[in-house]
């Protein structure tokens, strides 16, 4: 008797990854396993059901792969040191999880000695480049099946084919679509079609509960978040998550993300991501006190091209690991405690409290007294700053400013 071949379906439990679990065990004999990437967006409940479908729609095996700590270990940790928001906005949410799960993915097939690898990417969107490049790059030797996106399949004719073998799950089309993670939750769908619109308060998943105003302190050590209100975590994965909370209660970090996707159109997203938000936020204020000058210049610089090559399926070109490099090194003075003051859909910076505050000097303070130098060095300093200045203009004195 020929042995099945195996298919690894990148499954999330939603319809597309359901029909593919379905038909590729009934119409192609496949034997499949069904794998959960879970980079901290599914609960408990979702995994547990995850599974208990997994099986019902003919998967010979499910897991989870739990690589939570490997995405904040990798990812979330480097786009926190170099403040990444893509176009200064979008805390690259979905992009950088999607990494991580094909990871976890192509890792497992190989593990497993699988043939094929499956997943529900359309032929329209950016998943289907990180999934695709992933796969190719690190089980090179392994089939890509993306049946949504090759047989051009509609909502319909998953929802029908499911039905008719047995299957019956609530797939009714919402409004909006909504991808939860760790890093933030995105929303397609409704008025995002509409350029001229924007998402009302029903749209977003969490509501503001809190009126007034609040006080949150982040402390850093080394670039990285340490404590929450005075509360250590070792665990930055909860730290991340109780920040979340907080922020979450004042509709904290909503904001509309338009794009450039990778294959080439424009993208809008709507999301809401209070932690991401806030850390990004009081961290990037922090390194004003703590950094140089040229530090926050050239570190700005590579981190704008690790958020873009991130989110552009680029997470295995080797630059990454020098730009990590570097990223990790620059933290070395980031230390102290930022105080952030709260309030309903908005927050501000207050102060930090730090021992490497550089704002602290024994040289003098910004617009009152000098100490590290005389008036007369202030003098000269400033006449041989102007030398280029004033060789230019004595050569060129028809030039009018």
């Amino acid at each position: 008797m020929e042995e099945k071949k195996k298919v690894v379906v990148a499954f999330s439990g939603g319809l597309d990854t359901s029909f593919t679990v379905m038909y590729l065990a009934k119409e192609k004999g496949y034997e499949v396993y069904a794998a959960c990437a879970n980079t901290g967006g599914f609960s408990a409940e979702q995994l547990k059901k995850n599974e208990e479908n997994a099986y019902k729609l003919g998967a010979k095996e499910y897991v989870t792969l739990d690589v939570t700590q490997e995405y904040y270990e990798k990812s979330l940790k480097y786009m926190v040191f170099g403040n990444v928001l893509r176009n200064g906005t979008y805390p690259i949410s979905v992009s950088s999880e999607r990494i991580f799960q094909a990871l976890a993915i192509a890792r497992y097939a190989n593990e497993i000695g699988a043939h094929a690898i499956a997943h529900g990417s359309t032929g329209a969107g950016n998943d289907q480049v990180r999934f695709d490049m992933t796969f190719l790059v690190l089980a090179p030797d392994v089939e890509i099946i993306t049946l949504t996106r090759d047989m051009a399949l509609s909502r319909e004719y998953e929802i029908n084919y499911l039905k008719e073998h047995g299957f019956e799950a609530d797939f009714t089309k919402l409004k909006y679509s909504y991808n939860v993670g760790l890093w933030g939750t995105s929303i397609c769908g409704g008025e995002i079609l509409d350029s001229a619109q924007g998402l009302p308060e029903d749209a977003y998943l969490k509501q503001v509960t809190k009126t007034g105003s609040e006080q949150l302190k982040l402390e850093f050590k080394n670039g990285e978040i340490h404590a929450v209100n005075g509360q250590v975590f070792e665990d930055k994965i909860k730290a991340i998550q109780k920040i979340e909370e907080i922020g979450a209660a004042y509709g904290i970090g909503r904001d509309m993300h338009v794009g450039d996707t990778i294959i080439g159109i424009k993208g809008r997203v709507g999301f809401e991501a209070a932690a991401p938000m806030l850390i990004i936020g009081a961290h990037r204020f922090l390194e004003k006190y703590t950094l140089s000058k040229w530090q926050q210049y050239w570190k700005d610089q590579v981190a704008n091209w690790y958020g873009m090559f991130l989110h552009e399926s680029q997470y295995l070109e080797p630059v990454m690991r020098d730009i990590e490099a570097m990223l990790q090194e620059s933290q070395r003075n980031v230390n102290g405690t930022v105080i952030l003051e709260l309030r309903p859909l908005s927050f501000s910076t207050v102060g930090v409290d730090s021992p490497d505050d550089l704002v602290k000097t024994k040289f003098g303070e910004y617009g009152e007294m000098q100490k590290g130098w005389t008036a007369e060095d202030a003098k000269g300093f400033i006449k041989v700053l102007s030398t280029p200045l004033r060789v230019y203009y004595n050569n060129h004195k028809d030039e009018k400013i």
